[in-house]
């Protein structure tokens, strides 16, 4: 892996012209082409799949526990049901729209009017260490498919996946000079940046957003931020219980907990005492379970300081993770009772296995609490579905799962993006592809009208308010009313 990182420099960056030449000649090709290339690299990832989840390490905080099979089947997979979804879809979505004559404004009459999906040009896809084929790549290939030459940064450590999945990629018969490799130092990003490009695709903490969008200003260059998560579940009265302690389980355990849509809060809401204190003792029990998770020294410090806030504003530490791990560098499931919105680890993003419990008397406590989190990525909801919907229309939110977690977000179809401190813009789905482009409209004048050329003077004024008054006024009155206004100013104008 070092061998490989230290391989790739940023001196690829030297190579713009041609990186840009070849984008122009990539948009200029038939979508038709360009999809065949994702649709042989669907077979090439379909064929190679364990030889391709084999690259991903397993000598990273989060990846440590992660078997091939869990990297197959979170991975790799949904990977190349990604793949499948834009060689099905990509025609229709960025399929040229042609306007008709339906409400075409009176005076635009013989103006044909087309809105194409045009490429970005060069985008910077900054990869993340947790998911780092998954989320790159599926951002790469839509990137592609729209026509987009891709500059790859891969997180420090994953560099043998993107090598991996670019080289299946040549194979397919991509241009080496549409997907170039950065080096995984973080300096990379703001080389490239420097250097120019069109749009970037960021998955990262929001800290990270923050630094990135502040050299982007300076060059007006867009941005979609894919960020944090401190994301909330909300359980109804009625909710199955074995059930959603078994979801909320995996959500705290999968990836090692190193998930940005991992559950860290929990609202039970107006609940009786007894079925409340049932959930807490059930989520504890799943709790005791799980395997401890290695943690970096920085998030370590981090989940003591969480701790230590939560212990010192009066909740209850029903489980301390680092506690009952001694000084091993690992962390087991920390589950926080009588939490209140005030608490850090109520309002703050980590990469650990943490979970918070408040219990609140109704719905409206339970959505000002969750307000008070600056972070808006996924929200869970358990509970009968009709309550469960109408909860899901008043959460500011990206993404509401209602009886699940995570899991339906692998979904290809599915656009995913957050709000507030989780970012802006989205990816995957048709919203991620046309996300890869920008409209750009294409408007013919059949027609001849040479007075619309003329300058305007007080003469006008009466023919432009009986056209506004017949054109967009009710009832029958006015629009005779204008009707005759714009009769006697056009005679005028003769």
């Amino acid at each position: 892996m070092q061998q490989v990182e230290r391989t790739m420099r940023s001196e690829n960056l030297d190579r713009r012209e041609a990186i840009v030449l070849a984008q122009r000649a990539w948009e200029a090709m038939s979508l038709r082409a360009r999809i065949s290339v994702i649709a042989r690299l669907r077979q090439s990832m379909a064929v190679g799949a364990r030889e391709l989840a084999e690259t991903v390490p397993t000598n990273l905080p989060g990846l440590l526990h992660r078997t091939v099979a869990d990297t197959l089947g979170s991975e790799i997979v949904p990977l190349i049901a990604a793949c499948q979804f834009v060689v099905r879809e990509a025609g229709r979505i960025l399929k040229t729209r042609r306007l008709g004559r339906r409400g075409r404004p009176l005076w635009l009459t013989g103006v044909q009017t087309e809105v194409e999906r045009a490429a970005l040009g060069v985008v910077l896809v900054v990869g993340a260490g947790n998911y780092p084929l998954l989320l790159a790549g599926v951002q790469t290939i839509q990137a592609l498919t729209a026509g987009n030459a891709v500059l790859w940064k891969p997180a420090p450590g994953t560099a043998a996946a993107a090598v991996a999945l670019r080289a299946l990629l040549l194979e397919c018969g991509l241009n080496p000079d549409l997907l170039t490799l950065l080096s995984p130092e973080v300096e990379s990003v703001s080389d490239a940046i420097a250097a120019g490009v069109d749009h970037v695709v960021l998955t990262g903490s929001a800290q990270t957003g923050k630094a990135v969008m502040r050299q982007l200003a300076e060059t007006l260059t867009p941005a979609t931020m894919e960020l944090s998560g401190c994301d909330a579940v909300f359980v109804l009265p009625g909710a199955e219980l074995e059930h959603m302690v078994r979801a909320i389980g995996f959500g705290l355990r999968f990836n090692g907990s190193f998930t940005c849509m991992a559950p860290r809060r929990v609202f039970l809401v107006g609940l009786r005492e007894d079925e409340a204190a049932q959930i807490e003792a059930r989520l504890a029990a799943m709790a005791r379970e799980l395997a401890p998770v290695p943690l970096p020294a920085k998030t370590e410090e981090l989940l003591r300081g969480l701790i230590a806030d939560a212990r010192g504003q009066g909740a209850e530490i029903a489980l301390d993770g680092l506690g009952d791990c001694g000084d091993s560098r690992e962390a087991g499931a920390t589950l926080i009772y009588r939490a209140t919105p005030a608490m850090r680890a109520m309002r703050g993003d980590i990469f650990a296995p943490v979970l918070s419990l408040m219990r609140t008397s109704d719905l409206g406590e339970a959505l000002a609490a969750n307000g008070a989190c600056p972070y808006a990525l996924t929200a869970a909801i358990f509970g009968p579905e009709a309550e469960a919907r109408r909860l899901a229309g008043r959460l500011r939110v990206g993404n509401v799962l209602i009886n699940d977690i995570v899991i339906p977000t692998v979904d290809p179809r599915v656009a995913f993006g957050g709000r507030g401190r989780s970012g802006f813009g989205v990816t995957r789905g048709a919203e991620g592809l046309l996300a890869m482009t920008t409209p750009r409209t294409v408007q013919v004048q059949h027609g001849r009208i040479p007075f619309a050329y003329e300058a305007t003077g007080d003469e006008h004024v009466e023919l432009f308010a009986g056209l506004a008054k017949v054109l967009h006024c009710d009832g029958i009155g006015n629009r005779w009313d204008g009707l005759k206004r714009l009769v006697r100013a056009a005679r005028r104008l003769k």
